[in-house]
């Protein structure tokens, strides 16, 4: 692991490569999993906000659930997350061709609104947790991404890279620009794999 001020990085982040293949994967982390994507409670204060706006964008099934469970649930866990059509895809999907995109970042996408997606999502396959005195950030390996680990590996392309947007979303420019600096000096010093 690698520490930076308060946070910590999973190795995994610095060393296994991955680059979101759409055609190949459908855009399944939209549609399956335990529950919705996490929300923090702004975020599902922003969803409340917005919902007339990306209304229109979804798809009849996501309107249905989303009036029925609210625009964002809590789960088994007792965390807020966003509601699901039935027991599987975020009522937030929308699908274009076979895959499953976000019917808000669509929305953001066309300039309609500011919030472009939970960051939960947008982090994805990183996920961050907040313990008292630090937050940890570790990868999600996951099956239905095996074609992004495919294309990562061909691309060159490690976890913390294709994550750069949201990663200085959730952690800021300064810290984003230390785990790169710390990156190239482990794998320089052969602490990290190539």
């Amino acid at each position: 692991m690698l520490r930076i001020d308060d946070t910590i990085f999973s190795f995994d982040i610095l060393e296994k490569k991955f680059r979101c293949n759409l055609p190949k994967c459908h855009g399944n982390c939209c549609r399956y999993g335990d529950s919705g994507a996490p929300l923090s409670n702004d975020e599902a204060t922003i969803l409340e906000d917005i919902w007339e706006i990306i209304r229109p964008y979804l798809r009849t099934e996501g309107i249905e659930a989303i009036e029925k469970k609210g625009t964002s649930v809590t789960d088994f866990e007792n965390d807020r997350v966003t509601p699901l059509i039935g027991n599987e895809e975020c009522a937030y999907t929308i699908i274009k061709g076979n895959i499953f995109l976000c019917g808000i970042e669509q929305a953001w996408t066309e300039g309609k609104i500011s919030f472009r997606k939970p960051l939960s999502c947008h982090l994805f396959p990183a996920r961050i947790k907040y313990y008292s005195d630090f937050r940890a950030v570790n990868y999600e390996e996951l099956a239905i991404c095996s074609p992004a680990r495919i294309t990562g590996e061909r691309e060159g392309l490690y976890v913390y890279e294709f994550l750069k947007e949201p990663l200085i979303r959730a952690l800021g420019d300064k810290l984003y620009d230390e785990l790169c600096i710390a990156a190239k000096e482990l794998r320089k010093n052969k602490i990290l794999k190539k």
